[in-house]
C-alpha cells in the first residue's frame, strides 16, 4: 500500500501511518528500531531498496529524508514536506515513510523527522551520500544512538578518514569499516591456527581505499607491527600478508567470491569471500547499537605508511 500527501505535516503522517495499517490489517507496531536514511534524490532508490531489505532482518520504521534544495531564490522561502507512506509488501517488514522537504524546512529536518520516530526505540541515522563533516553534531544525527557514513562515497575517502578520526563520537561507524568484517573474522581465525609472531604485514587493494586503509590501521593497532599500504589493481582489497619466522601468512582475492588462504606448514584452503551488497552492511550495523570500539581504535591509529605498487 502507498499513500502520497502533498504539502503535508508530521501530524497528517502519523495519522496516514494508523489509517493503512488498519487497511493492511497490522494496526500494532511491530518495528524494533527507527532507521533514518538521509539521501538525495539521485541517490534515494537505492538507498530505499537496501534500506527495506535490511528491515526484514530487523523490522524497522524507515524515514528517508530527501532535501529538494530550491534553486530560485522565490524558492528557497517556499517550505513545503511532501510524503509518501509505504506499507505491508512496499515497505520491507515494516513501514517507509519518504519526505521530500522543499525550501527553507531542508535546515530543519529533524522539525519533521522527531514527531515521526518510534517512542522508546532506538533510532540509528544512515548517509549513504553527503555525510557531515562531524555526524554527531549534525541535528539529525543527535537524535540517534548509531551514526552510519560511507567513506567510499567522497571523493577523497582518506583525508574523511582523519575528519572522521578527529570528530568521533561514541555510536559513529562507517561502512567501509562493516566490509572488513569478513576479513577480520578471517585473519582472527588464520592466526588461531597458527600462533605465530607476526614481524611485518601488507595490505593490496586499488588506491585510496578507505576499507584497505581501516584494516592496516586494525594490524598496527592489534599487531603492533609496520603494516606496507601495496597499490593493486583491485578491486577493492585483494590480499593481506602477515610475515612469520616461519614464513607467510596470506589471504589472497584477486577477483570473485573466492579467497585462498595460506599458513606455513599447513594446506592452502579456499574460502568464499564475497563482496556484500549495502543491504548486508546495514543489515550488520543494525544488530549492534553499542559503541564500536575495534573501529574507533582502527580509525585513530594515526601511523600510516605510504603506499608502494605491486
Amino acid at each position: 500500500m502507498k499513500i502520497d500527501l502533498t504539502d503535508t505535516n508530521s501530524s497528517r503522517i502519523n495519522k496516514a501511518i494508523l489509517k493503512g495499517r488498519r487497511d493492511v490489517g497490522t494496526p500494532a507496531v511491530g518495528a524494533v528500531l527507527t532507521l533514518v536514511v538521509v539521501t538525495d534524490e539521485e541517490n534515494a532508490y537505492d538507498a530505499v531498496k537496501a534500506a527495506g531489505e535490511a528491515s526484514r532482518e530487523h523490522p524497522s520504521r524507515i524515514l528517508v529524508v530527501i532535501k529538494r534544495h530550491a534553486r530560485s531564490p522565490r524558492e528557497r522561502h517556499e517550505t513545503r514536506l511532501d510524503a509518501e507512506v509505504r506499507l505491508g509488501s512496499d515497505a520491507g517488514s515494516g513501514e517507509t515513510v519518504v519526505l521530500r522537504l522543499h525550501g527553507e524546512l531542508c535546515a530543519r529536518a529533524e522539525s519533521v523527522v522527531l514527531p515521526l520516530l518510534l517512542p522508546d526505540a532506538p533510532v540509528v541515522v544512515w548517509w549513504p551520500v553527503d555525510a557531515p563533516e562531524v555526524p554527531s553534531k549534525d541535528p539529525l544525527g543527535a537524535l540517534a544512538q548509531r551514526r552510519i557514513t560511507d567513506a567510499y562515497a567522497v571523493e577523497d575517502p582518506l583525508s574523511v578518514l582523519e575528519t572522521r578520526a578527529a570528530s568521533y563520537a561514541p555510536g559513529d561507524t562507517d561502512l567501509a569499516w562493516t566490509r572488513l568484517t569478513p576479513w577480520r573474522s578471517m585473519l582472527a581465525a588464520a592466526l588461531d591456527q597458527a600462533p605465530l609472531d607476526v614481524t611485518s604485514a601488507a595490505v593490496e587493494s586499488e588506491a585510496e581505499n578507505p576499507s584497505a586503509e581501516l584494516l592496516a590501521r586494525w594490524f598496527e593497532v592489534r599487531l603492533g607491527v609496520p603494516v606496507d599500504r601495496v597499490v593493486t589493481d583491485g578491486p577493492v582489497v585483494t590480499a593481506v600478508r602477515m610475515g612469520t619466522p616461519d614464513g607467510e601468512i596470506l589471504i589472497d582475492r584477486p577477483e570473485g567470491p573466492v579467497a585462498r588462504l595460506s599458513i606455513p606448514g599447513q594446506p592452502h584452503r579456499v574460502l568464499a569471500l564475497k563482496v556484500r551488497s549495502t543491504a548486508e552492511l546495514i543489515a550488520e550495523e543494525l544488530r549492534r547499537l553499542d559503541p564500536d570500539e575495534a573501529y574507533e581504535a582502527a580509525l585513530r591509529s594515526r601511523a600510516r605508511t605510504g603506499p608502494r605498487s605491486a
